[in-house]
C-alpha cells in the first residue's frame, strides 16, 4: 500500500488555486480522496508531495497531509487483519468520519408537560376532537402515576420494570379494565415514539416490548325484534326525543359524535328519497348513508326544530336514559357480562337493559345489515372503514352466519329470521309516543 499527493493542475479554479488530492495504491486497485486543501502550483513542491512555504499556513497543511497518511496506514492494516478489501466508502469514512450525533440533554419535568406538548402537536396537526380528549385521560393517568409513585416518569430512564410499576397502577389503583389498560399502552407508545422520532428524546425503553393484552369482548346489539320492542314501547315524552335518536343511529349506523354534529346541510335528495352526506369526526372519512322510510320518518319528525337535525343531548345523559327506554321496551333477557378480577375471569347474568348505550346502535346496523345480505364491502364504506377486517370484527356477525348454516344444514331448516326478518328494521316508523 502506497500514498502519493497530487496536486491537480487540470482543475484550475479562477483563482489560480488547485485542489490537493491524496491518491491510494492497494495491490494495484487506486483510490481518491479529496483533501479539501488548494494551493497555487507556485506553492506546491512536487517531489516532496507538500506545501512549500510560501504557502500561507503551509506548516498546519502538511501536518493534515502527515495525518491523513497515518490514517490511511491504519485503516489498511485493519482491513487486512480482517481479511477485507479496500473501498472509496471505507476509505473517506476512515480519513472524514461522521460527527458524533448530538446528545439531547432532557430535563427532568413532570410527564404532563411533555404529554401537552404532545397534545399541542396533535391539536396543530388537525386531529379530532375526540382523540384529544382521550389522550387528556391517558395525560391523568400518568401524571396520577407520577404522584402516586413518588418520582418523575423521566421517559429517558423508563423501563420494563417502571413499565410495570404502571400497569399496576392502573390495574390496582385505578381499577381500570384490560381494554382500558390496553388503550392506556397505546397512548403512552404513540406519546414516546413522538418524543423519540420527532423530539430527538433519547427514549431508553424498546417501545415493543411494552406490551398490554385485550380483552375479546362481546358487542351487545339489538335483534329486528328489539328494534320493534323499542320503537313501539310507551315512554314518557323526555325519553322519545333519546329513543328516536337512538333508532336513527340503528337505520343508518352512526356515532354519536356524528349524529349529534347533524344539521340540514348534510342532507342531499337522492333518486326520489334521501342520502345523508358527512366526513365522521372520528377517522375523517367521508361517508354516504342511504336514509330508508324509518330514518327519514325521524328526521321528518323534527324538522325545522332547530339548527341541528336531532335533538341529541349530553352522550352520558343519552346513556342514562337509554337504559330507561330499553327497560321499558322489555329488554330483560339474562346476558352474559364477563369481567375480569383476582387473577381470573368473572361472569355474571345481567338483563339486557344496562347494557345498552349509544354505541349499541352502530353495532346493531352492522349486524342487521349484513345478517339482511348487504356486502361486506358495501358496508365497510358505510361505516367508513379503512380495512375490511374491521368491519367483520365490529359487526360480531360471524357467529350467527355459523349458527344459520349448520342449521340449514343439519336439521334442514331455513335460516332463522331473529336477527332478519325481511324489511322489520327499516319498515318501523317511530311513534309519536
Amino acid at each position: 500500500m502506497t500514498t502519493q499527493f497530487v496536486l491537480r493542475t487540470d482543475l484550475l479554479n479562477k483563482a489560480g488555486r488547485c485542489p490537493v488530492q491524496l491518491v491510494v495504491y492497494f495491490d494495484g486497485a487506486r483510490l481518491k480522496f479529496a483533501t479539501g486543501e488548494k494551493c497555487k502550483p507556485a506553492d506546491w513542491n512536487a517531489d516532496r508531495q507538500q506545501f512549500r512555504r510560501s504557502y500561507a499556513l503551509a506548516e498546519e497543511a502538511n501536518q493534515l497531509l502527515t495525518r491523513l497518511t497515518t490514517d490511511v496506514l491504519t485503516w489498511w492494516r485493519q482491513l487486512r487483519a480482517a481479511g477485507d478489501a479496500p473501498t472509496l466508502a471505507g476509505l473517506r469514512s476512515a480519513l472524514r468520519p461522521a460527527p458524533a450525533p448530538e446528545v439531547v440533554v432532557v430535563e427532568k419535568q413532570s410527564v404532563g408537560v411533555w404529554y401537552e406538548q404532545y397534545r399541542t402537536a396533535l391539536r396543530a396537526r388537525g386531529y379530532a376532537k375526540e382523540t384529544l380528549r382521550q389522550h387528556v385521560v391517558a395525560r391523568n393517568w400518568l401524571v396520577g402515576f407520577e404522584q402516586h409513585s413518588g418520582a418523575v416518569l423521566d421517559p429517558t430512564t423508563y423501563d420494563l420494570a417502571r413499565h410495570d410499576e404502571l400497569l399496576g397502577y392502573l390495574r390496582e389503583v385505578r381499577g381500570l379494565a384490560p381494554n382500558t389498560m390496553y388503550t392506556a399502552v397505546k397512548d403512552l407508545k404513540s406519546f414516546l415514539r413522538f418524543l423519540r422520532d420527532e423530539r430527538g428524546v433519547a427514549v431508553s425503553v424498546e417501545l415493543c416490548k411494552l406490551v398490554a393484552k385485550p380483552a375479546d369482548s362481546p358487542k351487545l346489539y339489538l335483534s329486528a325484534a328489539d328494534l320493534e320492542l323499542v320503537a313501539t314501547a310507551m315512554l314518557p315524552a323526555n325519553l322519545v326525543p333519546v329513543r328516536d335518536v337512538f333508532l336513527f343511529c340503528c337505520y343508518t349506523g352512526l356515532r354519536y359524535s356524528d349524529v349529534s354534529a347533524l344539521h340540514p346541510g348534510n342532507v342531499r335528495e337522492w333518486q326520489g328519497g334521501k342520502v345523508l352526506q358527512l366526513v365522521q369526526s372520528k377517522t375523517r372519512a367521508g361517508v354516504s348513508i342511504y336514509l330508508t322510510t324509518a330514518a327519514s320518518a325521524i328526521l321528518d319528525k323534527y324538522a325545522g326544530e332547530r339548527a341541528r337535525l336531532l335533538p341529541v343531548q349530553a352522550n352520558q345523559v343519552v346513556n342514562r336514559y337509554l337504559k330507561r327506554v330499553a327497560k321499558l321496551a322489555g329488554l330483560t333477557s339474562p346476558v352474559d357480562l364477563v369481567s375480569t378480577g383476582g387473577g381470573g375471569l368473572l361472569r355474571s347474568a345481567v338483563p339486557q337493559w344496562e347494557l345498552v348505550t349509544m354505541h349499541t346502535a352502530r353495532h346493531t346496523f352492522a349486524t342487521q345489515s349484513l345478517l339482511r345480505g348487504m356486502p361486506v364491502e358495501v358496508l365497510q364504506k358505510v361505516l367508513g372503514h379503512k380495512k375490511i377486517q374491521t368491519t367483520l370484527i365490529y359487526a360480531k356477525i360471524i357467529e350467527d352466519f355459523q349458527h344459520q348454516t349448520m342449521r340449514r344444514v343439519w336439521e334442514g331448516l331455513p335460516v332463522s329470521d331473529a336477527g332478519a326478518a325481511a324489511g322489520s328494521v327499516c319498515a318501523v316508523v317511530p311513534g309519536a309516543a
